[in-house]
């Protein structure tokens, strides 16, 4: 009787926000792990599971992978450097920080990008190029301008959030659950939450258009190309990382999570750019075919990381299932912007409890102003200054054909460490 009381004492004692990221945590760290045990899925996640393609997971782990390595690239100057070590980063995932957000976005944004880009080039049998503004008209292609383009792209838009967003809503109020971030159900959450001065929480008035930052061109032209079809991947990314946080009560951690999925999403929706070719004798341009493209991943990260520092600390509502600024004065964050719960340690120095590594030895730039500057990447502790020969290429010489022949030269160079 004794030990049964006291496996009782300690399930109640365990921190359930810890345990509730542990599931999320690992499949970041290892997204095999999502379809393992596949007789327990349900909903969406259970089809892409056991009905789509081996090659579309393999393409989705390949976007969560993307966005470690960018996540690396982008934070490789600062103090925390986006180790992909993984007892370091499972610690940092366990906190719903800055950190935590930036990762969870970016990487739900590498799915995007990943599975979009497949569909564009043909990898996939699931998916195609976005062909819905390519109409043909008499056997000819629909000729547009501004006007008429940003009307297609809103009826486009308006169809596709009716598809996803329908069915899962309507899903949630006849369970009775409500654990979905109200920014992602647009006019469906401002009917549900009328009570609250009409805003989603998270969110403000009205929904930004994504061709809203596309410039299209003067006078007419028409749609062709290979659009990349941005919706299959926006749709699959949400369903594979999101399926899991839906399933579970609301509560702060969850919604922190959904949110800052959804913003890396929209960041590469938003960036879409619209790419055109002339077509005409000697150059002219008596025809111009126009298509919407993803811009650069890195270009997108950049974004994120730029949302990263800008990052709005939210605390749990009293309905529950929805979040607010910590402080009261403040403007609620909208869909774009990342929000975390937790403020981050000063990853000054290593710190097995929370992850962090500290910036001993590490590489940093005495001339610049920036974080790689010795004085912020070092904490003020001083840095050792040390000359280091290196083997680089040099006096290379090229060969008709095809071979480039180089020497070993020795250089020196300037380094400076953390102490």
């Amino acid at each position: 009787m004794r030990l049964l009381m006291v496996i009782a004492i300690l399930i109640f004692a365990m921190p359930m926000t810890g345990f509730g990221w542990a599931e999320g945590t690992n499949i970041l760290l290892d997204p095999n792990l999502m379809c393992k045990k596949t007789r327990r899925l349900r909903g969406k996640l259970a089809e892409i599971c056991r009905q789509d393609s081996a090659l579309l997971k393999e393409i989705i782990i390949n976007g969560i992978n993307l966005g470690f390595r960018e996540c690396e690239f982008q934070f490789r100057n600062r103090r925390w450097n986006c180790t992909v070590l993984r007892k370091s980063m499972r610690k940092i995932l366990m906190r719903d920080s800055r950190e935590t957000g930036f990762v969870n976005a970016v990487t739900a944004a590498g799915v995007t990008y990943a599975v979009t880009k497949a569909c564009t080039m043909g990898t996939l049998v699931e998916c195609s190029c976005d062909k819905a503004h390519m109409r043909r008209n008499g056997g000819q292609f629909q000729m547009v301008t501004a006007e008429t383009a940003g009307a297609a792209l809103d009826r486009q838009q308006q169809a596709s959030m009716l598809r996803q967003q329908l069915p899962s809503a309507l899903n949630r109020e006849g369970n009775n659950t409500s654990n979905a971030s109200m920014t992602e159900l647009g006019p469906l959450a401002g009917r549900r939450n009328n009570g609250r001065n009409g805003r989603r929480p998270g969110g403000r008035k009205g929904r930004r258009k994504f061709w809203d930052n596309i410039k299209f061109p003067e006078g007419e032209w028409e749609w062709g190309g290979c659009s990349d079809n941005v919706n299959f991947g926006l749709r699959h990314s949400r369903v594979f990382l999101d399926a899991k946080q839906r399933q579970r009560r609301s509560d702060l951690g969850t919604l922190v999570k959904l949110h800052n999925n959804n913003a890396g999403r929209l960041a590469i929706r938003d960036a879409m750019r619209l790419e055109c070719k002339c077509h005409g004798l000697s150059g002219s341009c008596t025809v111009k075919t126009c298509w919407l493209k993803m811009p650069p991943f890195r270009e997108v990260a950049a974004r994120l990381r730029d949302r990263y520092d800008s990052a709005r600390k939210v605390t749990l509502r009293n309905d529950g299932d929805s979040f607010m600024p910590e402080n009261p004065h403040a403007r609620p964050p909208n869909k774009y912007q990342l929000v975390y719960a937790d403020e981050s340690p000063d990853f000054c120095s290593p710190n097995p409890k929370t992850g962090a590594l500290g910036t001993q030895d590490r590489e940093c730039n005495i001339t610049s102003t920036g974080s790689d500057s010795c004085d912020r990447l070092c904490c003020n502790r001083g840095h050792r200054h040390r000359t280091v020969e290196e083997q680089t290429n040099c006096k290379c010489v090229f060969k008709w054909c095809c071979e480039v022949t180089c020497e070993k030269c020795l250089e020196h160079r300037e380094v400076n460490t953390c102490l």
